[in-house]
Formats: structure tokens, C-alpha cells, sequence
């Protein structure tokens, strides 16, 4: 298996409990069948990773949110095109992962003014379809981004276009951390501070977001092209956008 252990999943020590509502699903939604399945991916490798450490207190705060989560492990994913037919377990596996997941996190470290390697293996990894399966088709999506030094948004950019390309709802809050390795302790716990705030925010819109467009994403999403190629035509009567601006039933 290649979802990490998340190390003190809900020991919060930089969360003010007073503040935010534990198990939103289950307290506001409890006629929904599950709790939100959130994937999590981050960009770097390195022992001390910093982009890993943000990703796994995003978890932590999803967990508490009562969201469940898994954190993909990218440390054997081969490079797109290496493994011939993508037969590779690891390829599999992230496969599966993002099929099962309603929303997803991705988190990269900026390295030269961009999003690293490993990260955009990860996604290119992800087809638009396998078959008659969209692994990320009407999926939420949250973004964000370490920095070694100054506050920059170049990988939290490309992670929304990369979203918007991959047919997600990418929400319109996003996190940076400037200056990451000022901002953990030698636990790899981050400090209480406004760059922890705004994950917080971060992970409670995206909690909101998924289950707002859980019953209608299917909907959203119901392309013309892919009826077409699928030989599914549209039922008006039953067609939710027509519904919604008063022509449902109509010729």
C-alpha cells in the first residue's frame, strides 16, 4: 500500500478548538451516506519535506472535520511513458485512489518558480477517462504551495490550471507558506501562526464545497461531446440545468 501513515492524526496543537466545527459532514449532513473522501498529493521526496509535513496537517484538520483521508506516497511512482502500458502498481494504485476520492489536495514545494517534477508526475499520471471512469471529473480540488524563501503563488497558479485542464472544481481559497522551514518544529509540526490559519480555511471551504456539489456533480458535468461518444441522449425532463431556468419538459 502507498498511503502513508499519518503520524498524531488528531493531535492539533496549533488549533484553536474554539473556533471551528468538528464533523461538519456528520453534523449538518447526517442523511449522507459517508463521510467526504478526500485524496492528498505532495511534491517532494526529501526525508524532511516540507510540502508533505503542510499536506499531512491538512489531513489533521480534514480528519477532524471528519472527512476521510488518504495521503498518496509518490517515493516509487515511475516518470509517464517509462512503464509500458502504465503497468506499474504504483500507477494503479494512484489510479484507484483518486477514483475513490469526492475531493483532492495538492500541495508542491515552488523549485525554479514552478511546481517540481514529482508532483506533476503524479497528475500526469491521472487520465481524463479510463474507460467509461473520469478519476477526477467533478472532483473539488484544493491547492497550495511551500516556498524556501519569499511568499509566491507561480505553483498554487499551475496547480489551478492544471485542476481546470483535469476537470475539477478547484475552490477560490488556496494557501502559500513562505519561508516553510521557519514554520515547523523539530517534530514536524507546524506552528500556530497566520500561514496555519489560512490551511484551516482552506480545508473547511473545501469540506463545504464537496458536499455541497456532491448530489449534483454528476450533473454538472454531463458533457454533450461525452454523451455523444457514449450514444446516451440527453433527457430533458430529467436534465437538471433545464429544470433549474424553468424549461424542464419542454420541446
Amino acid at each position: 500500500m502507498r498511503v502513508r501513515n499519518l503520524p498524531d492524526p488528531d493531535h492539533l496543537p496549533a488549533l484553536d478548538t474554539r473556533y471551528i466545527q468538528q464533523k461538519v459532514w456528520h453534523d449538518q449532513h447526517s442523511y449522507l451516506p459517508h463521510p467526504p473522501r478526500i485524496l492528498l498529493l505532495y511534491g517532494s521526496l526529501r526525508e524532511r519535506s516540507f510540502s508533505r509535513l503542510v499536506t499531512e496537517e491538512a489531513a489533521r484538520i480534514l480528519r477532524f472535520l471528519g472527512a476521510e483521508v488518504k495521503i498518496f506516497d509518490p517515493s516509487d511512482l515511475p516518470l509517464p511513458d517509462q512503464v509500458e502500458g502504465d503497468n506499474h502498481p504504483a500507477v494503479q494504485e494512484l489510479r484507484e485512489l483518486a477514483i475513490w476520492s469526492e475531493g483532492q489536495v495538492w500541495c508542491s514545494p515552488e523549485r525554479h518558480g514552478q511546481i517540481t517534477g514529482v508532483m506533476k508526475t503524479q497528475i500526469d499520471h491521472l487520465p481524463l477517462s479510463i474507460g467509461a471512469v473520469r478519476p477526477t471529473q467533478g472532483r473539488t480540488l484544493a491547492v497550495m504551495q511551500v516556498s524556501g524563501g519569499s511568499q509566491s503563488f507561480n505553483s498554487v497558479n499551475t496547480l489551478r490550471q492544471l485542476g481546470r485542464w483535469m476537470r475539477m472544481f478547484t475552490i477560490p481559497n488556496q494557501s502559500s507558506v513562505a519561508k516553510a522551514f521557519q514554520e515547523f518544529d523539530d517534530n514536524g509540526r507546524m506552528r500556530a501562526s497566520p500561514y496555519y490559519e489560512r490551511i484551516v480555511d482552506v480545508m473547511e471551504e473545501l469540506i463545504r464545497f464537496t458536499l455541497l456539489l456532491r448530489p449534483h456533480s454528476q450533473a454538472l458535468t454531463n458533457r454533450y461531446s461525452e454523451r455523444k461518444a457514449a450514444e446516451i441522449p440527453l433527457v430533458v425532463e430529467q436534465d437538471l440545468a433545464a429544470i433549474a431556468i424553468g424549461r424542464g419538459g419542454r420541446p
